[in-house]
């Protein structure tokens, strides 16, 4: 999906991002590394800002992570998961735990699977990442995990 990185407001996350709400308050950020990419996101304080996330490039070697910055932030709201199984044709919705703040794309069953998949992540309040989107994964299991600290 070349034509992603070629339009203006598509960031690349390259293999590590720290995105900056001065400079890249609602664009597109592609997943766009072989080797996964590691997206970091500002401080949750309640502003509106949003990022979308597209997976442009499928990881083969470690995964695509996106989390929050600091020990406070957490991620509410609902990211659904299509088993990309075609026997069976099953839809997952997944919430974060109490301290979920970070989504893993691990290739296999939390995403990162098909080309496409997406997330929006939007600031709503202080500490808070509302998180929708679509992901694909083989038995589909929760991206969301608590390692920030």
């Amino acid at each position: 999906m070349m034509w992603l990185k070629q339009r203006p407001g598509i960031l690349p996350a390259g293999a590590t991002r720290t995105l900056s709400r001065a400079t890249d308050r609602f664009k597109v950020v592609a997943l766009d590394t072989l080797a996964g990419s590691v997206v970091t996101l500002p401080p949750a304080i309640g502003y509106g800002d949003e990022y979308e996330f597209i997976i442009t490039v499928l990881a083969t070697t470690n995964s695509h992570i996106i989390k929050v910055q600091n020990a406070t932030d957490v991620f509410r709201g609902v990211v659904m998961c299509l088993d990309s199984n075609l026997a069976t044709v099953n839809m997952f919705g997944f919430v974060p735990g109490a301290t979920g703040d970070t989504i893993t794309l691990d290739r296999t069953n939390t995403g990162s699977v098909s080309l496409g998949e997406w997330l929006v992540v939007k600031d709503v309040a202080a500490g808070i990442w509302h998180v929708r989107g679509m992901l694909s994964g083989l038995a589909p299991a929760t991206p969301f995990s608590a390692t920030v600290s």
